[in-house]
């Protein structure tokens, strides 16, 4: 009997070991270009849903880079598969959060997942929204200014 436990506890902790070091390979890389300045750092959210998508502190990750050349790279790791949309800004003198002006207008230079028009206001969850199955995904998002 103790032998059973005994296999069951270990092939249970093998599995979740697996399992672990297979999420911990999900990784979702965003290269953001068009940065006018190295100045600050870039702030990406990665947001799994319409309700919480561009709301401050409401991402489902958040990461801080480096600006060199004027491109970062934001990579989120560890990413079960989902639907996820993306939206950062240049935060230039370090702000923590985008800061708007008339008419809602970000004062910094900002972007989202798929780089969707931004003419005629901003955009929805959906309109940034993309699939991702697992493994290692790579995402380009343009700045906007």
């Amino acid at each position: 009997m103790h032998f059973t436990k005994a296999t069951f506890v270990l092939l249970l902790s093998v599995g979740l070991a697996a399992t672990a070091a297979a999420q911990s390979a999900n990784k979702i890389s965003v290269n953001v270009v068009g940065l006018r300045d190295d100045d600050g750092v870039v702030r990406c959210g990665l947001y799994n849903s319409a309700s919480t998508f561009r709301q401050p502190g409401a991402q489902y990750k958040g990461v801080i880079a480096k600006i060199n050349g004027g491109q970062a790279n934001c990579v989120f790791a560890a990413v079960p598969a989902g639907n996820y949309a993306v939206a950062l800004f240049h935060a230039e003198h370090n702000e923590s959060e985008i800061t708007t002006g008339a008419f809602g207008k970000p004062q910094e230079g900002f972007g989202v997942s798929n780089n969707p028009s931004m003419t005629f206001g901003a955009p929805s969850f959906s309109d940034a929204a993309f699939d991702y199955a697992g493994g290692q995904k790579a995402l380009t998002v343009r700045v906007n200014y």
